[in-house]
């Protein structure tokens, strides 16, 4: 299902946007504290630029530096939580949180879990790779990804949707790579730092494909998440 689950039904949701530029937000506040100028901080500009094109309002993308950098008075203070288990069917699954009340958000993935198993530290992301991931689209149809990918200096690459490419970049490279892209005729979509599976788990139904998405969805759902990765093939 590639590295980063996505819900299909999400762009249909009435409320899709408003979640999306709540998650996006979360991630601005988080990247400002390594200071409030995109032009020094490469992890806010990357953010930014995927705020830019999701359409995300200027006030609102603003009040997010600020509040992140600790400019307003209501700063935020938010906390980055890494949770591990498995979905039904013995699906790995790594859920990364953002959050500003710990307790409430452990309480949520204990409940969340029921229908999967929780798991420790380190149960289920040593059969993950922490890298850089980039989505990209052709601009031109002679844009080869392959081509690109190597001259741009990523590590892999696999399909996305609707024809973009992802690309795999080391943690390190992740902007160079976002920087590159460009002149090899793609245009970036996304980036960030996440995981990527190993060794993904084939599901022998449609039915437990099911359940595992309808999983999925109620995890994806939660406030506080914001980014699902699973272990699970096509």
């Amino acid at each position: 299902m590639g590295a980063q689950w996505k819900s299909k039904h999400k762009e249909l949701a009435a409320n899709a946007k408003g979640k999306i530029f709540g998650k996006l937000a979360k991630e601005i506040m988080v990247a400002a504290r390594g200071g409030a100028d995109p032009s020094s901080n490469s992890r806010l500009r990357l953010v930014v630029e995927q705020a830019k094109k999701a359409s995300m309002p200027k006030e609102t993308l603003d009040r997010a530096i600020k509040k992140g950098a600790g400019l307003l008075d209501d700063g935020a203070q938010l906390e980055r939580l890494v949770y591990e288990g498995f979905a039904p069917h013995r699906v790995p699954i790594i859920v990364e949180c953002l959050s500003d009340n710990t307790n409430r958000t452990r309480s949520s993935m204990n409940v969340l879990f029921r229908k999967g198993q929780l798991g420790a530290e380190g149960s289920v992301s040593w059969d993950f790779s922490y890298v850089g991931m980039i989505e990209a689209t052709p601009t031109a149809k002679e844009a080869d990804a392959e081509v690109a990918a190597i001259e741009a200096g990523a590590q892999d690459l696999e399909p996305s949707e609707d024809g973009a490419t992802l690309f795999i970049t080391d943690t390190s490279d992740l902007d160079a790579v976002c920087k590159a892209l460009p002149a090899q005729g793609f245009t970036v979509v996304s980036a960030q730092l996440g995981y990527r599976p190993k060794n993904p788990v084939t599901l022998a139904s449609d039915a437990e494909r099911e359940e595992v998405e309808a999983f999925l969805e109620a995890m994806d759902a939660d406030d506080d998440v914001q980014n699902v990765y699973v272990g699970l093939a096509g």
